[in-house]
C-alpha cells in the first residue's frame, strides 16, 4: 500500500475518532443535562436558577463553543502529526 494513502487513511480515521468523541460530549450535555438528568440537576442552584434549567438555556451554549476551540486545537495538533500543516 502507498504511504501516502495509509498516511491519508490513518489521519481521516484519528478525524472521526475526535469528532465523535467532541459530538458524544455535546449530546451528554445538551441532551442529557439539559433533558434527562434535568430532574436530577434542579437540586443544584447556579445565581438562583436550576443547573438543569441553566444548561438547557446556556450550559450547553458554552459547552458548543468550547468544544469549537478543542477541536481546532485538536485538528492542528493532528495535521502537523501528518504533515498537512499549512506552515511550514
Amino acid at each position: 500500500m502507498n504511504d501516502n494513502v495509509k498516511n491519508a487513511r490513518d489521519y481521516w480515521r484519528e478525524n472521526l475518532r475526535c469528532l465523535l468523541l467532541l459530538l458524544s460530549i455535546w449530546f451528554l450535555v445538551s441532551y442529557g443535562a439539559g433533558i434527562l438528568f434535568r430532574e436530577l440537576l434542579d437540586e443544584i442552584q447556579i445565581a438562583g436558577f436550576p443547573l438543569g434549567f441553566w444548561f438547557a438555556q446556556q450550559g450547553s451554549i458554552y459547552v458548543f463553543v468550547l468544544l469549537i476551540f478543542v477541536y481546532v486545537y485538536w485538528m492542528n495538533q493532528l495535521d502537523k502529526k501528518y504533515g498537512y500543516d499549512e506552515r511550514e
